[in-house]
């Protein structure tokens, strides 16, 4: 690893770059990134198209609610190939299999593994951007603080080569993202007394549970268990592994909560009509 001082820019005195890190290398991850963001345009212009042609009421939605149907598309497709790609990384591929390799966990990375934080950044960056164009429509401070320390994070792991482990982990929660919109499409569209609004809302609490609750919980169980490993991140990296999932972990368990309270008001509700 070849450390680069930029004292002006972090507070510890500079950013590791991967030591096989190279103009290839960088030009991989700034591809990776456009192209996560060309993914983003697509969906969001193809989302609109779709929506019109499929959905006789998407017209009738103001210009901020067709602004968030789109932007909920491309988050959408997001969420389930981030999903897709962080559960093969770390269950199905070897890549983290601590028998496969003499490398320790924290310091394994992979192309496929660059590309997938690549493509991620590209997203998070298209979305905040949209976020702060039109604050607070699209979600307030929570949003821009949850997406510009999954910037942050994944930067460092990506230039770094270090902890993709972790970050692989935290992006895999993702997985919640598709019934919190379809939540709100269902809500937009006047489905709020459908089954499929119960089964969804259902599914995202057991979702939640699963991906952001028990799933942070195995993460600081692995993080205490490997430690040793841990401690050898480089100190921002290693810092930064300290204070972000913590303060996700707490905005996770504050929206679990309110998932929560949704449910039991609208399982009620349903009660009550019958």
């Amino acid at each position: 690893m070849v450390e680069i001082p930029f004292p002006f820019l972090f507070p510890l005195g500079f950013l590791p770059i991967n030591g096989n890190a190279g103009p290839s290398n960088e030009l991989h991850w700034l591809a990776s990134a456009f192209i996560g963001i060309v993914f983003c345009v697509i969906v969001y212009r193809s989302t609109a198209v779709l929506s019109f042609l499929w959905f006789q009421g998407f017209d009738k939605l103001s210009p901020v609610e067709k602004v968030e149907w789109n932007n909920r598309g491309f988050s959408t497709f997001h969420a389930l190939f981030v999903a897709v790609a962080s559960l093969y990384l770390l269950i199905f591929s070897d890549l983290f299999d601590e028998d496969s390799s003499g490398d320790l966990l924290v310091n394994r990375s992979s192309t496929l593994s660059d590309t997938v934080l690549g493509i991620s950044i590209g997203y998070f960056l298209a979305d905040l951007t949209m976020v702060l164009w039109h604050f607070p429509a699209l979600g307030g401070l929570e949003y821009v603080l949850h997406h510009g320390l999954s910037v942050f994070s994944i930067f460092l792991s990506l230039t770094s080569g270090q902890g993709q482990l972790y970050v692989l982990m935290i992006l895999f929660t993702e997985t919640t993202t598709p019934f919190v919109n379809l939540r709100w499409y269902l809500d937009v569209a006047g489905q709020k007394n459908s089954r499929l609004y119960i089964c969804n809302g259902i599914g995202l609490f057991l979702g939640w549970l699963i991906a952001r609750i028990l799933l942070f919980i195995f993460f600081f169980t692995h993080m205490v268990t490997h430690f040793d490993q841990v401690k050898q991140i480089f100190p921002l990296g290693f810092y930064s592994l300290l204070v972000v999932p913590p303060v996700l972990a707490t905005m996770n368990v504050f929206w679990f909560w309110k998932i929560a309270k949704g449910l039991i008001k609208t399982l009620s509700k349903a009660r009550h009509r019958k």
